[in-house]
């Protein structure tokens, strides 16, 4: 059993890693500046004039590493936040998280005037305690003694919370300088805006660190997963565990939505779509988890480029166009 499950995961994670690297190579080959596919490997060796140069290493490369590692840290994140919360719709976009961090990434480019290429480091840790205060906000509210998190209280509360925190980055619009509102209404479409090198190396150390803590506790995820009586009977420290693993993906949101704004829905789908290839297991979906999250990201960032010849569709709003339905169907499907 065990060894079909391993031959199964091993299959589908070589097509998920297939398709993540063709959806990667469709996104430098498209778009306005495009750079032809029997064009990259030349390039990539130096054999590229200035402008396809140019376009390969300062435009489309930072983009698409960035997308595709803040994919991956959406994706991880809303599985933890799953298996944390017994919550299948569980989502940092959905339950306030990414809003949260917003909300402090905002203020902070209001009080460094906007220069943010200089605070590309900083910017994860301005994201994650704001997010972290959101996070346990929720987190305790949903909170009931003796019964645990209640998973329909949570969402409820983590869709209030993000209203209410929509409404301070409302705020924020009203009385900003007409040249920061663009800024915040590009970061609440979820416009991919941190596309240049510094961005992916302040996100690199973050993924470095949680992913492989995430997957070390892929075993405790599986327990957090079942009844708090079960839990407590296998000897887990549910409180304990509970808190590490909030923690560390509301490190992951904070991070990924510190350079792409508030996308929702990439948490939601990734999980529940791995689940359904390889079971439920968290050492078998979460490494599918990972690469899915990545090609959702970057397949919506693509879309948005080359759907309107005239204009560009945030990433956030594609992504919105297909994980709103889907958290529709979960809904109904978990009523």
């Amino acid at each position: 059993m065990l060894k079909t499950a391993q031959k199964k995961q091993r299959t589908w994670l070589i097509i998920w890693l297939v398709l993540t690297f063709l959806i990667f190579i469709m996104g430098i080959s498209l778009g306005a500046a495009s750079v032809s596919i029997d064009r990259i490997l030349p390039i990539l060796f130096g054999d590229g004039n200035f402008k396809e140069s140019f376009v390969l290493f300062s435009v489309r490369l930072p983009r698409l590493f960035v997308l595709a590692a803040a994919g991956m840290a959406l994706a991880l994140a809303g599985a933890v936040l799953q298996g944390v919360t017994r919550n299948d719709l569980a989502d940092p976009g959905i339950i306030g998280i990414n809003a949260g961090a917003g909300v402090g990434i905002t203020i902070f480019y209001l009080c460094v005037h906007g220069d943010l290429p200089n605070f590309a480091y900083i910017l994860p840790v301005v994201g994650f305690f704001s997010a972290i205060i959101t996070a346990l906000s929720i987190y305790f509210f949903s909170y009931k003694r003796n019964q645990g998190v209640q998973p329909v209280k949570l969402i409820l509360i983590g869709v209030g919370v993000a209203s209410a925190l929509s409404g301070v980055m409302m705020l924020l619009i009203s009385s900003a300088e007409r040249s920061d509102v663009q800024f915040i209404a590009q970061w609440l479409a979820g416009s991919v805006w941190g596309t240049d090198w510094p961005f992916l190396w302040a996100l690199i150390p973050w993924l470095v660190i949680c992913i492989p803590f995430i997957l070390y506790k892929a075993n405790v995820l599986n327990v957090l997963a079942m009844t708090e009586q079960t839990a407590i009977g296998l000897g887990v420290n549910i409180a304990k565990e509970r808190l590490q693993l909030l923690m560390v993906a509301v490190a992951l949101a904070a991070a990924a939505v510190s350079v792409t704004g508030g996308i929702a829905f990439i948490g939601l789908m990734a999980p529940h779509i791995a689940k359904q290839l390889v079971g439920p297991r968290y050492q078998f979906f979460l490494p599918i988890t990972l690469c899915i999250g990545a090609c959702l990201l970057m397949l919506a960032d693509t879309i948005g480029r080359v759907a309107i010849s005239t204009a560009t569709v945030p990433a956030g709003i594609v992504v919105a166009c297909i994980g709103a339905p889907y958290f529709l169907y979960l809904l109904r499907k978990n009523d």
